[in-house]
Formats: structure tokens, sequence, C-alpha cells
């Protein structure tokens, strides 16, 4: 059809509900249905060598309040699936007019949640991809920004239907908050509609719900302790925390012990070493969830552990990919993982300290703790561009004799302040280390049991049921009691 041919499409409304949706799928040797207006002049092309900003004054406020409330939740509790994101392995293609659209596209491209996924950012609108492909398939998801009014926006959707491939997803970003907009695309077969401008979560949040295994709808929370040398203590943190959210917060947590072949999982809980992660990690093919519960040992009511074989007999050579699957299963059993790994560097070590959902580096005051600490820190930060940093711990604090690096100083170093410092208390440790007990039973009152507890916290984001007081104890009464007694 010659330009001057094509029609411009007359606003949307009612008299337009009886025209048959255009579905994304491939074009058909039918001529493309357009709306009966007047002819003008095709609409302009976005230019490929060019990027379209526009004014300040254009944004939309709505955008950011909702990427705000996006990154608020991007770590959720229990049942939410922000943080459960998991992108299978597709090409996205990305078609960006804007430069702050083009910028969260690329930060988004690197996210640790799309990290399976091949992104391919260019630049130009719907024009630039009705024009690219013309000449190629289309992948599974498409992501194209169209800035102008909302009639020229319906026009070259309809266009970009005509050469799409049959499951194609398409998301569109426009500048018009418009609900009949959104009804009007949604009628088109688009996938989803977004108003710029766009944040980095919240369009990994889009494109992870199009991708959603109803199948699997709950994911468990994953917390990964891992020390920054040897020696700092990172397993009794790991377990004690997860002993502290299951019996004082009250959520069922699962301790999986990734050190094959020294883990203590099994001693700190007076448990036999049963091989439930060597097994598992050796079949990951085979797990389900009643193979899952036979591998698991209970140790409570709702914690649950993973213990390590801890066995020299066997060379461990596992897949960073049977580490990733085994991982997965597992946070499908519970609402929070809690992840024991070993001092050791590899390409499971990597991959699993970047996908988890949280990272807690437990360190010792001193300068190979800091070194370490500093490099860890850096390379996870630069993996998860979109999470929060990861969180330090600072055990051993406070050895008679011993020359320390100051807390301040440490953290000023890292650029990270300590989430929790715990003081050394060889007796409290020891005591519960050889009687297969958690510090929280053995000594409830120490300075240590109530860092656990509020460590617990922090990492679950939940807080500590209130418990009543003792009767008659004059702290449970209320400051206004005295107020209301009858006078004499």
């Amino acid at each position: 059809m010659a330009a001057d041919q094509i029609h411009q499409p007359e606003p949307f409304g009612d008299d337009d509900a009886a025209r048959p949706p255009l579905l994304f799928t491939a074009p058909v040797p039918a001529p493309p249905t357009v709306f009966a207006t007047a002819p003008v002049a095709t609409p302009p092309a976005v230019p490929l060598n060019a990027l379209q900003p526009v004014p300040e004054s254009d944004f939309n406020p709505v955008g950011d309040l909702i990427a705000g409330a996006s990154a608020a939740f991007s770590a959720p509790v229990p049942g939410g699936h922000a943080a459960a994101v998991s992108v299978p392995r597709i090409a996205i293609h990305v078609f960006a007019e804007r430069q702050d659209t083009l910028a969260a596209a690329e930060r988004a491209g690197q996210d640790r949640r799309l990290s399976r996924a091949t992104t391919q950012i260019r630049i130009g609108g719907v024009a630039a991809a009705v024009e690219a492909y013309q000449h190629e398939p289309t992948p599974p998801l498409i992501i194209v920004e169209c800035m102008k009014d909302p009639q020229t926006l319906l026009w070259e959707v309809d266009q970009l239907a005509e050469v799409c491939d049959a499951g194609t997803k398409v998301v569109v970003v426009g500048a018009t908050n418009d609900i009949l907009l959104f009804r009007e695309l949604m009628r088109r077969g688009v996938s989803e509609y977004l108003v710029a401008p766009l944040q980095p979560l919240q369009l990994i949040s889009a494109i992870g719900g199009l991708f959603a295994d109803p199948a699997q709808p709950f994911v468990g929370r994953s917390i990964a302790f891992v020390g920054a040398r040897g020696g700092t203590g990172s397993s009794s943190v790991a377990h004690n925390t997860a002993y502290a959210m299951s019996e004082r917060i009250g959520v069922n947590t699962v301790i999986v012990d990734y050190d094959l072949p020294f883990g203590t999982a099994g001693l700190d809980f007076n448990q036999d070493p049963l091989n439930g992660v060597a097994d598992a990690l050796t079949q990951p093919d085979r797990l389900d969830a009643t193979l899952l519960d036979r591998m698991m040992v209970r140790c409570t009511d709702k914690l649950s552990l993973f213990a390590a074989p801890a066995t020299l007999d066997v060379d461990w050579d596992i897949t960073p990919e049977a580490f990733e699957e085994v991982t997965t299963q597992i946070r499908s059993t519970a609402p929070f993982v809690v992840l024991d790994l070993p001092h050791l560097w590899s390409g499971w070590m990597r991959r699993t300290l970047i996908a988890a959902d949280e990272v807690v580096v437990v360190a010792t005051p001193d300068l190979a703790s800091l070194r370490n600490a500093k490099n860890m820190m850096d390379l996870i930060r630069q993996g998860r561009p979109n999470d929060a940093p990861p969180r330090l711990v600072l055990n051993q604090v406070g050895v008679p004799g011993r020359p320390e690096i100051p807390v301040n100083e440490f953290g000023n170093a890292l650029g990270v302040h300590p989430s929790l410092i715990i003081p050394f208390d060889p007796k409290v440790f020891g005591l519960a280390a050889n009687n297969g007990q958690m510090v929280l039973d053995a000594a409830a009152k120490s300075k240590a049991a109530e860092a656990f507890q509020t460590l617990a916290q922090i990492v679950s984001r939940r807080e500590m049921p209130l418990l009543a007081g003792p009767k008659g104890k004059a702290d449970g009464k209320s400051m206004f009691s005295g107020l209301f007694k009858r006078k004499t």
C-alpha cells in the first residue's frame, strides 16, 4: 500500500466495538484491517541512528511510584512472587525511543532474574520493530516503546501485528496512563502495557509475570550465608539464624548445607548426617516433593535440614546446573531457605551467591576478612545491580589481646554498615556446639542469642510475635491504669 493510501485511525471508543481484535499472529493473505477515515500521511518512523528523549516535564510521576513499590516488594514475604521471577531461556528484543528507557532495559537485562534470557536492545520504536521483522523471525517477547498519541500508538501496534509470528508476546511502553487505551491494547492481543518512565524492577516484574509457571506458584525466599575467610563462624551464624526464624518468629525454614565434605549442620543439630544434599545433587532431574521430603531431616516442627554427608570418600564433581536445580526445587518446600555455603570459590558458588534473594557475608575484624569481604561484595554488587547490597555480619568481635580493625573503619572500607555485631563468647558457643544445641537453647539470655534473633528479623523481614507477660507483673499493666482506679 502506498504511503498516501494509508489511513490514520480515528479515536477509539464505542463506535469501534464491532471491530474484530488484531492478534499477534503470523500475517495472513488478507489485507490488513485499518480504521476507515480520511487519508493522511504515514506516521513518521523513529530514526535508528538517534535517540528520542522526552522533556523532563513529560515524565509521569506514577511510573516512579510504581517502580518504587516494585523495588520495595522485590524481596517479598512468603506467598509473594516478585522475587520468584524466573524467565526461561528466551530471546527478548527491546525497541526503545527514550534514553531512560534504554538505560532501564540495559540494567534489567543484566539482572540475575533475567540471567537465562538473551536481551537485545535496539534504538527505535514500533516502526523500527516493523522494519526489522519484515526480514527476520520474531522472538518470544518484544518490548516496544511509542511516545506518540493513543491513536498513533494503536495504528503502529496494528502494523506490528502484521509481521509478528504466532505465540509472540508484546509489551508496549507508552506515555498515556489511560484505562481505555489499556483495554484497547489488550483487545488487540498486547500482553502488557507500561507507562513511562520505567524502572528496571518494574520491567523485570512485568516480564516475569508473562512467563510465570502456574503449576509452581510458590517459591520460597533464599538467604545465602558465606564466610569472608575460613573460621569466621559463617555456618554457626547461618544455623542459629535459621533456628531463630523457625522457633522465635515461627516460619517454616529449611537449612541446606552445601559444604559436602566438611559440613557441620548435622553436628550442630545433633542429627545423623544423611546423604540428603549429595543424593539430590547427583540426581536433580528426579527430584519431586515426595523425594525431597524423604531426603530432609526434620529437626523441629518448623525447621528441616538438608545435611551434608561430611565424608572424604568421594571426590565431589557436580555441575553448577545441578546446584541451581536443587536450590530451585528446595525453595518450593518452605517460605525460607537458608543456604550454608562453604569457604571456596567456583562457578556454582558465584552463581548461587548472585541468584540468592539475600546474601549475608560473615567476617571477623581482621585484614584478611576485610580484603575478601570487599572482593565478594564488589562482585555480588556487579552481578546484582538492581538488588540491595549484601549484608555484613561481624563475628567474634572483642577477642582478648587480638588487634582488631574498628567496626566503623571496617564498614567504611566496604561501603556498608554492619547489620549485626556478634561479640566473642567462646563459653556460650563452645557449650552449644559440644551439646548439639543452638545458642538460643544453650544460653537464651546471652548477647549472642539476642543477636541471632535480631538477625533473623532482619533477613526474614518479619517481627517476632508479642508474648504475653506473666500475670501479676507490674510491667504488664497499662501506663494509664492508675488513672481509672476508683477513688476511696
